[in-house]
């Protein structure tokens, strides 16, 4: 009558006792069967080997590591290449793993049994992810012999302690030859740019930003320097005039002309001469509105019409006094040498003149292209610069690099340690017998139960009141006790009791149930 009513621990406690045996025999035949079927199983001895992870002997603030990968990454990747089957295959033939498998088949399914044998763990869960985490693995190996399992864990361990300090090394200087390439592509722009700033110094020189205050200076001096050429000109002009005129009159008087001297062609040239350097002098300060240039302009004028006139006249006229006599007194010749003197001294301050406005007219220009040239010169510097830095950077890390590099070739940078070397196994890992024993029960308990679930479903038997109450839906009038005795195995019959029900007689199965 299960499922057609509320059980209480009575009624459980009643299965239990009808359904005793039920219950009972799988939980005792069930691990009997199970640790004999272990017994059969052929053992799996598993040896294992702890290792450390050792961290960096040089503290990281003198040298940067070059290898920054998580152990475990780092880890899962030298797992895979060790776990490959050109390291796993040579085990095999070594070692002569699975030989009662090696005829029929295949090398992949053989490699595949191998690394399903070999298992690596972190110390934690967590290792690599909390910094409280143990820096350590555990490295196993399961094999049908104790000693082989010993021999091939010892080699896993230690290929994998020789492929971390290989793939450490490579990533180092590998780091190491990409920081040279990159450092010398930069090298070779920062040349360029070296070689373009240098060239437009090289063009602009005296103008190159920086430079404006002293273009300034120079050409306030060169200003001050063509105020006093232009007046030592002047003067040197006047002077020329008045020796000219002291010249005439003293060869007027020798000749005995009176002011025929003052009228010869020579001294007309003179006279031309100094009015015209007077002229250039004038321009160099004054516009040609004033009234000092406008004179100067006019008796310019006058003195060529009277050359003309001078031309026009016979040539022996104008040859008389052409050249000067040899037996000139002295005073004469004094006259004329003092006459060259001014003369040399015209043209030399003339020339220095010119030199001093071509001068300034370069410092002008420079001083009008100031701004294009600091525009242009910004740019290449800034160019420069930024080069300079990448160049600076680049080397830095080149050198960082190499430290690095050289630390892992001295194996002093991160590397795996043995704590405790591959054991030799003394009891099986595989099949754990009492393991076995204990699902073996765990399974006959649950299909015992099962088994008087089955039972007790399918059961309709009315044992108490209850049922008799749930099954008819009538309510009990007297309830007899148990007729009969014990038989001849000591035990009691089963109870009889008879129901009476109050306005309903029971059914013909009911009654016979009864």
């Amino acid at each position: 009558m299960l499922g057609d009513r509320e059980l209480g621990f009575d009624d459980y406690v009643a299965i239990l006792r009808r359904r005793f045996w039920s219950l009972a025999v799988p939980a005792l035949v069930l691990p009997v069967l199970a640790y004999t079927a272990s017994l059969a199983l052929p053992d799996q001895f598993t040896s294992q080997t702890l290792v450390l992870v050792e961290q960096q002997k040089v503290p990281d603030n003198f040298v940067k590591p070059a290898v920054t990968e998580q152990v475990t990454e780092r880890l899962a990747t030298m797992q895979e290449q060790i776990l490959s089957r050109t390291r796993l295959q040579p085990l095999i033939e070594r070692f002569g793993l699975y030989k009662s498998s090696q005829r029929n088949v295949p090398m992949e399914m053989l490699v595949e049994r191998m690394r399903l044998s070999i298992a690596v763990s972190a110390v934690r869960p967590d290792f690599g992810s909390r910094a409280g985490g143990l820096p350590g693995f555990f490295i196993s190996f399961t094999s049908d012999d104790p000693r082989v399992a010993q021999q091939v864990c010892a080699e896993i361990t230690s290929m994998f302690m020789e492929e971390n300090l290989r793939a450490r090394e490579q990533r180092a200087q590998g780091t190491t030859d990409f920081l040279q390439s990159q450092l010398d592509e930069a090298k070779q722009k920062l040349d360029e740019q070296d070689a373009k700033l240098a060239e437009f110094k090289k063009a602009y020189i005296g103008q190159l930003p920086g430079q404006e205050q002293m273009n300034t200076s120079l050409l306030m001096g060169l200003n001050t320097q063509l105020d006093a050429a232009t007046q030592s000109l002047s003067r040197a002009q006047q002077d020329k005039a008045y020796v000219e005129s002291l010249l005439a009159q003293q060869l007027s008087a020798y000749r005995g002309k009176g002011d025929e001297g003052t009228s010869t062609p020579e001294a007309l040239d003179r006279q031309l001469a100094s009015l015209q350097s007077q002229l250039v002098t004038l321009q160099s300060r004054y516009t040609d509105s004033h009234p000092d240039v406008v004179k100067i302009k006019r008796d310019i004028a006058g003195m060529k019409q009277r050359l003309e006139q001078f031309a026009a006249a016979p040539a022996e006229a104008a040859g008389k006094t052409s050249k000067p006599a040899a037996n000139e007194p002295n005073e004469i010749k004094q006259l004329r040498a003092q006459l060259y003197q001014y003369q040399q001294a015209i043209r030399e301050k003339t020339a220095q003149q010119r030199s001093i406005q071509g001068q300034i007219g370069l410092y002008q220009s420079r001083v009008q292209l100031s701004p294009v040239v600091e525009e242009q010169f910004k740019g290449l510097t800034r160019d420069h610069q930024t080069a300079l830095d990448f160049y600076t950077d680049l080397l830095a890390k080149r050198t960082q690099s190499e430290m690095a590099t050289d630390l892992e070739r001295r194996q002093q940078g991160e590397q795996f340690r043995v704590i405790d070397p591959a054991n030799l196994p003394e009891r099986p890992s595989f099949p754990n017998r009492p393991l076995f024993g204990l699902g073996g029960l765990g399974g006959g308990l649950a299909l015992g139960l099962g088994l008087v679930f089955i039972l007790e479903l399918r059961d309709k038997s009315l044992r108490s009141e209850q049922d008799v109450t749930m099954y008819l839906n009538l309510p009990t009038l007297a309830v007899m006790p148990t007729l009969g005795q014990a038989n001849g195995n000591g035990h009691r019959p089963n109870r009889l009791r008879q129901y009476i029900s109050l306005g309903r007689k029971s059914r013909p199965q009911d009654r016979a149930e009864l």
